[in-house]
């Protein structure tokens, strides 16, 4: 019989121009490797229409989101209620295939009778309430801090009201330990994100900068950008990049003001991937200790040295393929020593060891398929 799945994405998951769509897009392109047939439905709110979604699903539908005051609720989250659609309601309706909600964006329709007998699984993204906190910690704007510190209380008291009404797929132990531990849910299952790559790709001898790469127009990663312009690459005569979507005016000026530092805006898919492979270390400490970090991933896949600090590797199985220090003065020795460091035969081996088995789409798809059917 003929295995069909509804899809719900809070975006639309193609171009992969940022780690949040990697996990969305590979997977489809697994599951149908694997014979099921997807309906994607998706959420678009800048990203266009994409013809490269129709390869791989049966049928796309795109919706729009209620932005602005048209989301806002007093009660549900912002990021829930302003992708509250009865459109999207309607077409799952149309048939009782099983639906797979990506991230808790998604998941207004659980509170709908109408999908009451329904098989409905949610993949976690990040444990939401604490992804939000940490951007609270992590912007300057008041506003900002206003919008964060709101939406994550009342993600707290909506996570822990969806935890035990519907079977949980996180994509880090940590995460699943969460919703066990805190919120008390006992359908959780732990499976890895799925990813662009398969195998260990290092380019033979040794690059000449220093890079970090991230969504720039986030706080959390326009944070550790300035971070290692002020903190780390302030006194090290290293050649150091940043690259990534959206920098501001504020981080564009900021690196402007360093004469080893250069900042790319908005790079192609290749050109990211060039700069990754041509860096000698990629610097990447992460101030938000929530899901699995893409960008680390891709610069394991495709880069030399990997430098960390314990919140961007925590229960995740990578920190033997990184090298860990906490606080600028580590990060600059560890820097340092590094930079002349030709990346092995051994280092390359050992990655293999660790990625390749985890982060198997082919493995994830079939673990997936079990967990909905």
């Amino acid at each position: 019989m003929e295995k069909y799945l509804h899809i719900v994405c809070h975006d639309v998951p193609y171009p992969l121009d940022y780690g949040g769509v990697f996990d969305l897009f590979c997977k489809l392109k697994a599951l149908k490797d694997e014979g099921v047939k997807i309906i994607l439905h998706c959420f678009e709110y800048g990203r266009g229409r994409q013809p490269e979604l129709n390869r791989h699903c049966e049928e796309v539908y795109y919706y729009e989101r209620n932005e602005g005051h048209k989301g806002f609720s007093a009660r549900i989250p912002y990021i829930v209620a302003s992708r509250c659609s009865k459109e999207l309601q309607d077409n799952l309706a149309k048939d009782n295939h099983p639906i797979l909600l990506e991230g808790i964006h998604c998941s207004y329709l659980l509170h709908c009778d109408r999908f009451s007998n329904r098989r409905i699984l949610l993949r976690l993204h990040n444990v939401e309430y604490e992804y939000y906190y940490q951007l609270f910690r992590n912007t300057k704007s008041l506003f900002k801090k206003l919008y964060y510190y709101h939406e994550s209380a009342l993600l707290k008291k909506y996570e822990q009201k969806l935890a035990r009404k519907v079977p949980i797929i996180a994509v880090a132990e940590k995460d699943a330990d969460v919703y066990r531990q805190k919120f008390g849910a006992k359908q959780v299952s732990m499976l890895p994100v799925f990813v662009p790559w398969n195998e260990v790709r290092v380019q033979e001898g040794m690059g000449t900068y220093c890079l970090y790469h991230g969504n720039l127009s986030v706080p959390e990663n326009e944070n550790a950008a300035l971070w290692l312009l002020n903190e780390v690459f302030n006194d090290l005569s290293v050649p150091f990049v940043i690259a990534g979507k959206n920098p501001s005016a504020s981080l564009l000026a900021e690196a402007h003001k360093h004469p080893h530092c250069c900042l790319v805006g908005n790079p192609a898919e290749d050109e990211m991937r060039d700069l990754i492979a041509k860096a000698q270390i990629n610097v990447l400490p992460s101030f938000n200790e929530t899901g699995i970090k893409l960008k680390l991933l891709n610069a394991l896949f495709n880069g030399r040295h990997c430098v960390v600090n314990n919140a961007a590797v925590e229960q995740t199985g990578l920190s033997p393929a990184c090298h860990t220090g906490e606080g600028a003065t580590a990060f600059k020795e560890i820097i340092v020593q590094l930079y002349h460091h030709l990346f092995g035969e051994d280092e390359t081996r050992l990655r293999e060891r660790i990625l390749c088995e985890t982060y198997n789409n082919k493995l994830n798809a079939q673990k997936l398929i079990a967990l909905i059917w």
